[in-house]
């Protein structure tokens, strides 16, 4: 008998599997931390790929918008922007003159104990702003027609730093880079217009030509941000890389040590059992990317099984009324093909999964709402397994622990 353990939330769940239905536990080729977070972050201030350090970048009288990530993403701002800020102030620039500016996208905004997570020891002693989609300038277009329209606090900036952490991410292939700006900072209007181009084939994860980054990259070019700062974390969550420099050349060194890490070679199973970290299982919104990578290590028919807590339950407005209003994928899909919405997308991605694969979900969500989404709700996982284990005696099982940062890649296919 084999035990696995499921991460789920901040807790975990012991379920067992009998060694014969057992596949394969995907898990990711980890990196050993060599140095501290600020060593590794203060290394890569000192080695900018492709620019000027950023200390020579700015000027005593310089105003700097440092973009950081919200709370839905792992990237450890709080451990970033202290030695991120000694660099500044050893080119001459004061606290004074930095403003946080926090990249929600189209995100809700954060509570007072998240911005405290965010920036940490800085809380209280710099500037932070939350990102308004409302109030942006216009400065161009990408040549797909995506307008670049920035936030007015950032545009009105000397100097922008970007930061972030690098992962896989469904249709833009990796997060991190240009996504600070596009959309972290961006009006409605271009995030939608970009985000729009996630129906495209190319637009996959761990694609780095998709065209939802090749126009998110091309509006940062326009727009120009100064600097980035981006690290890649471990399944614990500890920095194990960090890259500094040129918006698109740094990203690239960065998403080179993503691939060697989270890039997993399978033989499809007929079910997988896969789970996210704590951040991603605050909504079904966020939680939808374990799923989307447990698809690439199961069969045609198969079962996909996902351990997330949900306890902010749909996560986005527009997702949950699709959800609601749809009654079975194939509506989902139609409306979707024929009415693009922000938030409906993630209800039709779901669809299509649950087009192709049986979608069980153990959560903490009302039964009604997971049903809404094309799941079947599960009171227990153990209980789940055993089920399907006692309908075919001859299943094979893989389980992903960390479902939204293993990239499962069928040996078919390479």
């Amino acid at each position: 008998m084999t035990v696995i353990t499921v991460p789920y939330g901040n807790e975990s769940i012991d379920v067992n599997i009998p060694d014969s239905n057992m596949g394969d536990i995907l898990m990711p080729c980890e990196m050993e931390v060599e140095s501290t977070p600020e060593e590794l972050v203060k290394n890569a201030l000192a080695n900018p790929v492709n620019s000027k350090k950023l200390s020579e970048i700015v000027t005593p009288n310089s105003n700097v918008a440092i973009i950081v990530s919200d709370i839905t993403r792992p990237s450890p701002s709080a451990t970033m922007l202290p030695t991120l800020l000694e660099e500044l102030k050893s080119g001459g620039c004061t606290e004074e003159n930095v403003t946080v500016v926090c990249a929600l996208g189209l995100h809700r905004q954060q509570t007072e104990e998240e911005i405290k997570k965010i920036l940490g020891p800085l809380y209280g002693n710099v500037r932070f702003v939350e990102h308004n989609k409302e109030n942006c300038v216009k400065v161009g277009t990408t040549s797909r027609g995506t307008p670049v329209e920035i936030s007015k606090e950032v545009y009105e900036s000397d100097i922008v730093v970007c930061t972030g952490n690098i992962e896989f991410h469904y249709y833009a292939g990796y997060s991190g880079g240009a996504k600070a700006i596009l959309p972290g900072v961006s009006s409605n209007n271009s995030v939608i217009t970009n985000h729009k181009m996630m129906t495209l084939e190319e637009a996959t994860t761990g694609n780095i030509d998709s065209p939802v980054r090749q126009d998110m990259e091309e509006a940062a070019q326009i727009f120009g941000p100064d600097f980035l700062l981006n690290v890649v974390l471990n399944s614990k969550k500890e920095i194990v890389r960090a890259v500094a420099g040129n918006i698109i050349a740094a990203h690239r060194k960065g998403v080179e040590c993503v691939d060697k890490m989270y890039k997993v070679e399978v033989e499809p199973a007929d079910v997988v059992i896969t789970a996210t970290d704590v951040s991603k299982g605050m909504n079904l919104y966020q939680a939808y990317k374990p799923l989307d990578n447990a698809k690439m290590a199961v069969i045609d028919g198969g079962t996909i099984l996902l351990a997330a807590p949900c306890r902010e339950g749909f996560g986005h407005e527009i997702f949950e009324r699709w959800s609601r209003q749809c009654s079975c994928p194939v509506e989902t899909i139609e409306k979707f093909n024929s009415n693009f919405e922000f938030g409906g997308h993630k209800a039709a991605f779901i669809a299509q999964l649950a087009m192709k694969h049986d979608l069980l979900m153990y959560s903490e969500m009302p039964e009604k709402d997971v049903q809404d989404v094309f799941f079947k709700p599960v009171p227990d996982i153990q209980q789940a397994i055993d089920s399907i284990i006692a309908k075919n005696p001859a299943v094979r099982i893989h389980f992903m622990p960390h479902g939204q940062s293993t990239l499962p890649i069928q040996k078919s296919r390479i």
